[in-house]
C-alpha cells in the first residue's frame, strides 16, 4: 500500500533518479543538467530549513515520487506564498499517487503557514501537469509564452494558484499559527 511520508536523506538517490528523468527527457523543468546527489540534498535541506514540507510516495519499499513547496520569491512580502513542485517516477503515472502526494504536500504547506501554493508549470503542453493541479483546486492564472529554451524549442510555463486556508481574508498576525520566516 503507497506511503505518502516526509522525505529522508536515504530517499535522496530515488528523489535524485527521478528528478534526472525529468531532467533528461521532460519539459516539466527547465533545467538542462540533472543536479547530482549533492545538489539534491542542499535543495532539500534548504526547503526544511525553511520549516516548509518534502514528501515522498513510496510503495513496497520504493521511492515512487516527491513533492516540495518552497517560498514563491525571496522577499518578505512573499512570506505567506510558495512554489510547490512534484515530480513521479514514470513508473507510477495515472495511478492517482500524484494527486495524493499533491493533495498532501497542500495540507502541510497550509499547516506551515502558506497561504496561496503558486504552480509554475514548465510546457503549456503537460496536460498530466496541469489537469493534477486542476483537480485539487488550482486555477489558471495565464501563461507566459515562450519564456523557456529547451530540447531545441521554445516553451510556455503555465501559472496556477491555490488559496490555503483564510487565504487572503485576513491579516496573518491574527492567526494562530505561526507565520513563515
Amino acid at each position: 500500500m503507497p506511503l505518502i511520508r516526509p522525505s529522508t536523506e536515504q530517499d535522496i538517490p530515488a528523489i535524485t533518479a527521478i528528478y534526472r528523468e525529468h531532467v533528461l527527457h521532460g519539459t516539466g523543468t527547465f533545467e538542462i543538467d540533472p543536479p547530482t546527489e549533492a545538489d539534491m540534498t542542499a535543495r532539500r535541506a534548504d526547503v526544511l530549513a525553511k520549516g516548509l514540507p518534502y514528501l515522498v510516495v513510496e510503495d513496497a519499499g520504493l521511492v515512487l515520487g516527491f513533492a516540495y513547496c518552497n517560498w514563491f520569491k525571496p522577499r518578505p512580502a512573499y512570506r505567506f506564498s510558495a512554489e510547490d513542485s512534484i515530480y513521479m517516477a514514470s513508473s507510477a503515472h495515472r495511478q492517482g499517487l500524484g494527486r495524493a502526494l499533491l493533495a498532501e504536500l497542500c495540507g502541510r504547506a497550509e499547516r506551515a503557514g502558506v497561504r496561496k501554493l503558486i504552480a509554475v508549470i514548465g510546457d503549456s503542453a503537460n496536460a498530466g501537469s496541469v489537469g493534477l493541479h486542476q483537480a485539487l483546486g488550482f486555477t489558471l492564472v495565464g501563461t507566459i509564452a515562450a519564456c523557456g529554451w529547451k530540447f531545441e524549442r521554445w516553451l510556455d510555463i503555465v501559472l496556477m494558484e491555490k488559496p490555503l486556508g483564510l487565504a487572503h481574508t485576513q491579516s496573518p498576525a491574527l492567526d494562530n499559527a505561526q507565520s513563515p520566516q
